[in-house]
């Protein structure tokens, strides 16, 4: 299978990583992030988590600043939108992301799945299509007891200690989090490892993504 790449050693890339909630980012796209960091791309990044309240903002902060530490240019911004309840708020929330809009014009854009189990997620998703009509947007996934996992179109594959290092932040991060059945290194690695499966990763393990739209020049 070709590879193609979306920038090179020394490019600068302009990044929109859209989350709902505080971890989702990171078990998204954690290890593409990193591994580009890790290929030398030149990352600006505008992080944007639109619930993280209390305990939660701070985890999301703390996290952010992590996996971007190596990026020449970071924006984090924690919204305290009701978790849960993104449907119902969808006109504060559509304000925002057209506040949004008028600050960063990226090259790609971090986001949910349109067919995600969770409702803010499909919010985030469904209001990014709304709000970014000229834009790469790639569509990340998340474990859950939802069984909502999709058909991916899209891999990243991700190096053996790219994503060991994207777990270690993940369980160091996110304490609150540690109670869930599904929030696990096994989750994050076992996910990993069938989408390596999936695109013969050199080093086994991948992220994958929906990209709806893609223009080659």
């Amino acid at each position: 299978m070709r590879a193609l790449q979306i920038a090179g050693r020394g490019d600068r890339l302009s990044v929109l990583c859209l989350g709902a909630h505080s971890d989702d980012i990171e078990i998204g796209a954690g290890g593409t992030l990193l591994s580009w960091l890790e290929q030398g791309i030149r990352l600006d990044v505008h992080w944007c988590v639109l619930s993280g309240v209390d305990e939660r903002g701070i985890e999301a902060r703390a996290s952010a600043n992590d996996f971007l530490a190596d990026a020449p240019e970071r924006t984090v911004e924690i919204m305290n939108f009701r978790d849960g309840f993104f449907p119902e708020q969808g006109e504060q929330i559509k304000v925002w992301f057209e506040q949004l809009k008028r600050r960063v014009n990226p090259d790609v854009i971090l986001t949910h799945r349109r067919d995600d189990g969770h409702q803010d997620h499909r919010q985030v998703n469904r209001l990014v299509w709304n709000t970014f009509r000229d834009h790469l947007v790639l569509e990340y996934e998340i474990p859950k007891w939802d069984g909502d996992m999709a058909r991916p179109n899209i891999y990243m594959p991700v190096s053996a200690s790219v994503m060991k290092r994207k777990v270690e932040l993940l369980m160091a991060h996110f304490g609150s989090q540690r109670s869930k059945q599904w929030f696990d290194p096994e989750t994050f690695l076992g996910l990993a490892r069938l989408r390596g499966m999936e695109c013969r990763a050199s080093e086994r393990y991948a992220e994958a993504f929906v990209a709806r739209k893609l223009s080659l020049g």
